[in-house]
């Protein structure tokens, strides 16, 4: 399957920038290659699932050494249901399905109604490369067919990628029938740069952490948090580097890299955000509008002297908008960072080996990036805190949610008894 992925990337990436407004370069470059990642790593680790051996034990038997002993197996849970977003339709159908299947599973998946390509062609290629008809099920519809899976008491599984108040849902729904529930929900990611940082490095952490994917990926780092001492000369570079490389236009140009977002409506919901900005005080340093009057584009966003109970800081918006934040202190930065119900991911940029460690162990995140932002490689896990869900995806981790562990107890010593 990673092959046939591999060998109609073109095709797939097409696909994926006309449903998803992202442009082809970047469905190219990153939404193919991660699905391949996740197809190749869960195929080298199917052959690999093992259980444990438990030997020494005390049982309570007046023979000693015990020569009873105890092991357990990894088993499959059975039917999965996995629901999908609309940002990475296929790297999230592969996300869920490599896994799923390598452990032994079948799978029900729901792509977002808004994105259903790629998933049917997914499964094309696994019925191509002779994955049993059966396996991985594809059903499109609205919210009410995914709410159909989290009740149906058939599916062992729900793994759901999306936002929190469906990941709420969801979870009520799978209670019925007590479901294992995977859940990678929203975020609104402090992204922490200190003085001491590598200039360059944090401007375009910054960048990548708010504009990649028209700022629609639930792990973006949109409080971008600056030490006072560099935060004009920050914010005056993030304004240059905005005006000199964010090229806004048709996602299947070359040439773009900013496409368009999703929907009409979703864009008004980012200028809606955008305009609340302006109206609570927030400073505008560039973008804010539409562009153009022909599809759902908008210029990329930032504010400066930013407050933390402004909607742009507390809300996801998801979309192209940055807040800026200037700070004082290593303490106070955290506890600002720290205070919200999201904990999906943050961002240190420091090159003090010290304060790096020190700020990772107090911040409330699933993922802390050091020095970078928004890498997710496949052989680490992948899931936040809080209210941004519960439940790791991608490397090893993601075995444990697709299996049950089954302990078998061999007794060798005779059985003791009282009757």
């Amino acid at each position: 399957a990673a092959s046939l992925v591999t060998e109609k990337t073109e095709e797939l990436a097409v696909i994926e920038a006309q449903d998803v407004g992202k442009c082809l370069t970047e469905a190219r470059d990153v939404d193919v290659p991660s699905a391949v990642s996740a197809l190749k790593y869960f195929a080298g680790v199917a052959p690999t699932l093992k259980g444990s051996h438990y030997y020494n034990m005390d049982t309570g038997n007046t023979a000693r050494p015990s020569q009873s002993f105890a092991y357990t197996r990894r088993e499959p849970l059975g039917l999965c249901g996995g629901i999908g977003a609309w940002n990475y339709p296929l790297q999230i159908a592969t996300w869920k399905s490599a896994p799923a299947l390598a452990c032994g599973n079948s799978m029900v998946f729901k792509p977002s109604e808004m994105t259903p390509r790629t998933a049917m062609a997914l499964a094309e290629i696994y019925k191509e490369a002779g994955v049993p008809d059966g396996v991985f099920n594809v059903v499109h519809g609205p919210g009410p067919v995914g709410e159909m899976l989290t009740k149906d008491p058939r599916i062992a599984k729900i793994s759901f990628t999306g936002d929190v108040a469906t990941g709420k849902t969801i979870m009520a729904n799978s209670s019925g029938s007590i479901k294992a529930v995977t859940l990678e929900l929203g975020g609104k990611s402090p992204l922490i740069v200190f003085d001491d940082c590598d200039f360059e490095k944090a401007i375009s952490g910054a960048l990548m952490a708010n504009f990649y994917t028209q700022g629609e990926i639930c792990t973006n780092g949109t409080r971008v948090f600056v030490h006072e001492s560099v935060h004009k000369r920050f914010v005056e570079t993030l304004k240059q580097r905005v005006k000199d490389n964010c090229r806004v236009g048709d996602p299947m140009d070359e040439a773009s890299n900013v496409g368009a977002l999703i929907s009409h409506a979703h864009m008004q919901k980012v200028l809606s955000y955008i305009q609340a900005g302006v109206d609570e005080g927030a400073t505008l340093v560039c973008g804010g509008k539409r562009v153009g009057t022909k599809g759902c584009f908008v210029e990329p966003t930032i504010f400066d002297n930013c407050k933390d109970d402004m909607k742009i800081v507390k809300n996801e918006i998801f979309g192209p908008v940055m807040s800026v934040l200037p700070f004082s202190s290593e303490e106070e930065v955290i506890a600002r960072a720290n205070a919200t119900t999201y904990g999906l991911a943050a961002g240190v940029f420091s090159e003090s080996l010290s304060r790096v460690h020190r700020v990772v162990a107090e911040l409330q995140s699933g993922m802390v990036y050091v020095n970078n932002y928004n890498t997710a490689p496949m052989e680490i896990p992948f899931g936040g805190f809080k209210w941004s869900g519960h439940g790791k995806e991608n490397s090893q981790e993601a075995v444990h949610h697709f299996t049950q562990l089954k302990t078998v107890y061999v007794e060798m010593d005779g059985v003791p008894t009282v009757f």
